[in-house]
C-alpha cells in the first residue's frame, strides 16, 4: 500500500526555488563589484599619469612618449586578451612570452623576408597557432596539466627560437613592415599598432560577452563537469582557447616586428608574467569563471604606464618588477575578499 508523502518530502522543493535569487544575486554583486574595480583601476591610471606629469612633466607628457606608451601597451595587450580568455577557462598559459619569441624569430628569417609583408604576418600568425594547438591538444586531449604543458612549450620555444637565430639579431629589410612603425604612418597622431590593438580588444570583448563561444568559455571555467553535462564539449572549447591564445601572440609577435624592425630571441620576455597580473588586477578570476576584457586593458594600461614612469625617473628595474608584485598580490587579496563578500 502506497504510504502518503512525507512533510520533509513535500517541503523539499522550497529551499531549492528560494536558492535561484540568491544566485542571481550573487551574480549582480560579482558584476557591480567588476564596476567599481573598473573605476578604481581608472583611478589609479589617473593617479599614476598625475605622477609622471609632475615627476617629468615635459618628458611624460610629451605626445610622443604618450605614442610610445600606448604602443607598448598595444603589444602585451594583444597577448593579454588571449590570456584573458585561457584564465577565464581556468587554464593557464606561460608559453606566451616564448611564443612571441618564436614566432617573431621565424617571421624574420631571410628566406620569410622573400615573400615580403604577407609572408611575415602569415608567418608569425601561423607559428602562434602551430603553438597554441600543441597547448591544446596537450591540455585537452592529452588529459596534462596546463601549468606543466605550457612550461614545457615555454622552454621549447626559446630553444627554438635561440636555434634559428644563434643568438643574434634578425634585421627586417622589407620596407613596407618598417613603414608601419613611422610617424607618416600615424592615423590622426594614432599609431597604427594601437589601432590593431583597439580592434582586437573590440572583438576579443564581442567574443567574451556576446557569443556562445564566450558563454561557454565562462561555464567551463565556472564548473567543467557541469559545463560537459549541459552538452558543451569541454575539451574542443578548451583546445579553440588555447589556439585563441596563440593567434593573439602570433598578432604580437608581428607588432613586436614592426616596433623594434628586428626578430631576437629575446622578445617577449616576462609577457607571461605581465598578461596573467595585468588580467588578475583587471577583475578576471585565477580561478576561472569570470573574466573581463575591459579590466585587462585597463590592468595593461596602469602596467605600462608604471614601467614608462620608472624609466623616466631612472629608476632600476628591481625596482619596477617589486612593485608589479606588490600589485599582483594586492589584486589577488581583493579578489579573495570580493568572492568571500559575494557568498554573504
Amino acid at each position: 500500500m502506497t504510504q502518503p508523502a512525507s512533510p520533509a518530502r513535500q517541503d523539499a522543493p522550497i529551499p531549492i526555488a528560494k536558492s535561484a535569487p540568491a544566485g542571481g544575486g550573487w551574480r549582480r554583486s560579482l558584476g557591480l563589484r567588476a564596476d567599481v574595480r573598473n573605476l578604481s583601476l581608472l583611478g589609479v591610471l589617473a593617479v599614476l599619469i598625475a605622477v609622471g606629469g609632475i615627476t617629468k612633466p615635459d618628458e611624460f607628457l610629451a605626445t610622443s612618449n604618450l605614442q610610445l606608451v600606448l604602443t607598448q601597451a598595444s603589444i602585451i595587450g594583444v597577448v593579454t586578451v588571449g590570456m584573458t580568455f585561457v584564465i577565464t577557462s581556468g587554464g593557464i598559459d606561460l608559453s606566451v612570452g616564448a611564443i612571441v619569441a618564436l614566432a617573431s624569430v621565424w617571421a624574420t628569417t631571410v628566406a620569410t623576408q622573400e615573400y615580403g609583408f604577407a609572408g611575415i604576418l602569415f608567418t608569425a600568425v601561423i607559428v602562434g597557432l602551430g603553438c597554441g594547438l600543441v597547448n591544446g591538444l596537450l591540455i585537452a586531449y592529452g588529459g596534462m596539466v596546463p601549468f606543466i604543458a605550457t612550461l614545457a612549450m615555454l622552454a621549447s620555444a626559446r630553444g627554438l627560437a635561440l636555434q634559428i637565430t644563434d643568438g643574434k639579431t634578425q634585421i627586417v629589410t622589407v620596407n613596407s613592415v618598417l613603414d608601419l612603425g613611422i610617424k607618416d604612418a600615424y592615423i590622426l597622431g594614432i599609431p597604427p599598432l594601437v589601432l590593431v590593438f583597439a580592434a582586437v580588444t573590440v572583438v576579443g570583448w564581442l567574443l567574451l560577452n556576446r557569443t556562445t563561444f564566450g558563454r561557454r568559455t565562462v561555464a567551463v571555467g565556472g564548473n567543467a563537469e557541469a559545463a560537459r553535462l549541459a552538452g558543451i564539449d569541454v575539451r574542443r572549447q578548451r583546445l579553440y582557447l588555447y589556439l585563441l591564445s596563440g593567434l593573439c601572440c602570433g598578432i604580437a609577435a608581428f607588432m613586436l616586428i614592426v616596433l623594434a624592425g628586428s626578430g631576437q630571441n629575446t622578445n617577449g620576455n616576462l609577457y607571461e608574467l605581465d598578461a596573467i597580473a595585468a588580467a588578475i588586477i583587471g577583475g578576471t578570476l585565477l580561478s576561472g569563471g569570470r573574466g573581463t576584457i575591459v579590466g585587462s586593458v585597463l590592468g595593461v594600461l596602469v602596467f605600462t604606464t608604471i614601467t614608462n614612469i620608472f624609466a623616466l625617473n631612472n629608476l632600476e628595474s628591481a625596482v619596477q618588477q617589486i612593485a608589479k608584485g606588490a600589485i599582483i598580490v594586492a589584486a589577488v587579496l581583493v579578489q579573495h575578499r570580493t568572492l568571500r563578500g559575494a557568498e554573504h
